[in-house]
């Protein structure tokens, strides 16, 4: 049986329905609530390795949180964008699964698939 970590947000439908994808598999599923239990720098960095994307890939750019705080500015360095997500775990894209030393975000939620 695979062991699964989905980075939930149990209010994004994309997120509910990656986790319904996933409940369909043969998985053991561990859930994590971001928004309760943020995750530390170290985690988010150790994602940036296994999607293989940039810190701005892994930020919801749309949110008002992401303009209030100017982080469209091109000068700031993977550090800073990743110090905002750490204080405002909204900005975290999502959902995000782990399998298999994978990772994969889960828009559309088929994503995730290719990582069981």
């Amino acid at each position: 049986m695979t062991q699964v970590t989905i980075i939930h947000n149990p209010r994004c439908s994309k997120s509910r329905q990656t986790l319904a994808l996933l409940q369909e598999q043969d998985c053991e599923i561990q859930v994590v609530e971001y928004l309760k239990s943020p995750l530390v720098r170290s985690e988010i960095e150790g994602l940036l390795v296994k999607l293989n994307i940039s810190v701005r890939e892994l930020m919801r750019t749309k949110e008002t949180e992401y303009k209030e705080q100017g982080l469209a500015n091109e000068d700031l360095t993977q550090a800073q964008l990743i110090q905002a997500i750490v204080e405002t775990p909204k900005l975290l894209e999502r959902p995000i699964v782990l399998a298999n030393d994978k990772a994969a975000i889960g828009r559309p939620p088929e994503n995730v698939l290719a990582i069981l």
